[in-house]
């Protein structure tokens, strides 16, 4: 690549990441004047201390997606939002891979309380 070319290359990339930590910026402010400053998963709370580690979630994967009401996004801290990520990354494996789309998958189906009435009824006597 000759110096042109790649002068030209460094000047786009700058000015993409400009533009991307201008538009997190503004969007996480926005966020954090709107929403409790706690994670939207595990409720841990945030003070000014910590508050770097609580990141803005873009509900449906759209940085672009930025509606004034804070509507796509929700609040989660590092962890939490790493694990929703590698979730998806899963998901899109599993679909690759052929999994069927099934909404029942993994879901649980345990009923630990299906029986607590009678249970309960029983004691009571």
């Amino acid at each position: 690549m000759n110096d042109a070319k790649r002068a030209h290359t460094d000047r786009v990339i700058a000015a993409a990441l400009r533009d991307r930590q201008a538009r997190e910026t503004g969007y996480r402010e926005r966020a954090l004047k709107l929403f409790p400053w706690i994670c939207g998963r595990c409720s841990r709370e945030f003070t000014r201390d910590n508050l770097r580690e609580l990141t803005v979630h873009h509900k449906d994967h759209n940085h672009d997606n930025n509606p004034p009401d804070g509507s796509n996004w929700e609040l989660l801290c590092l962890y939490c939002h790493d694990n929703e990520h590698a979730r998806e990354l899963d998901a899109e494996a599993a679909r690759q891979a052929g999994a069927r789309d099934d909404p029942a998958a993994g879901r649980a189906t345990a009923q630990p309380f299906a029986n607590l009435k009678d249970l309960l009824k029983t004691r009571a006597r």
